[in-house]
């Protein structure tokens, strides 16, 4: 399928809804992410007075907050858009991968806290759940996540938490427990965005309901859906390519 080039994140959006499922930088598939099929104008550029300008990357908020679209960590890692039309079955076959954690893991704390509190961006789920230095914080923040991340010896596992956070977020992405519901910009004195934004993150039941999350198929006949469906819109992928992108 030869994708049309975009020039807006109206022209994302329209895709995104029209495919279903829309990687936002290289999937491993060539030609199949938002970065591919945007104009040339519209990519990365380095300004000559410095800074950078990414239309792309300035429209992901546009998109998650205008269309119902899911956008998470969900291919192999990596950042992309799902449409509501193909989410039910995606979150249906994932989770039946990745059963829902258990709320004495760190995983399962994570998304306890996310669930009681309501969005919040990394930095303050993080510091919700204790993911400092600081060994008072922690235990004042979340007892929960104090004392699951705690070592054989009995002793806090304090040092490199805060490096690993991410890949905790990353896994209950994968797994469909938690999306970005929004980016969100620190500003300058002059009231002027900047950087490359925080993830307000959410879960997709609170974004969008729980019903938004339910299948009445097999978790075998979602995978069977939506394998077929991207082998029609990618028929030059490889079977082994598609089942990658799937997870």
């Amino acid at each position: 399928m030869n994708f049309p080039e975009i020039y807006s994140a109206t022209g994302m959006m329209e895709l995104i809804q029209k495919i279903g499922f829309l990687p936002l930088l290289d999937s491993g598939i060539e030609g199949f992410s938002a970065e591919d099929i945007v104009a040339e104008d519209c990519g990365y550029v380095r300004l000559p007075e410095g800074g950078w300008d990414w239309p792309l990357w300035k429209w992901k908020g546009e998109i998650v907050q205008e269309m119902p679209c899911m956008y998470g960590k969900f291919f192999n890692k990596k950042a992309g858009f799902i449409s509501q039309e193909w989410w039910p079955d995606f979150c249906n076959y994932r989770r039946s991968k990745f059963p829902r954690p258990d709320e004495e893991s760190i995983e399962g704390a994570i998304l306890s806290t996310l669930q009681s509190t309501g969005s919040l961006i990394t930095r303050e789920l993080r510091a919700a759940c204790g993911f400092t230095e600081n060994r008072r914080t922690k235990q004042e923040q979340s007892e929960a996540c104090f004392n699951s991340a705690l070592q054989e010896g009995g002793r806090p596992k304090v040092k490199g938490m805060r490096s690993k956070f991410d890949g905790y977020l990353t896994r209950l992405e994968m797994a469909t427990y938690i999306v970005t519901e929004d980016f969100i910009y620190p500003r300058d004195k002059h009231n002027h965005e900047y950087g490359w934004g925080w993830s307000l993150l959410n879960t997709p039941e609170d974004l969008y309901s729980r019903e938004a999350c339910q299948c009445n198929r097999t978790p075998e006949e979602s995978y069977q859906r939506i394998f077929e469906h991207l082998k029609k819109i990618l028929p030059d992928a490889s079977d082994k390519q598609i089942i990658k992108l799937i997870g």
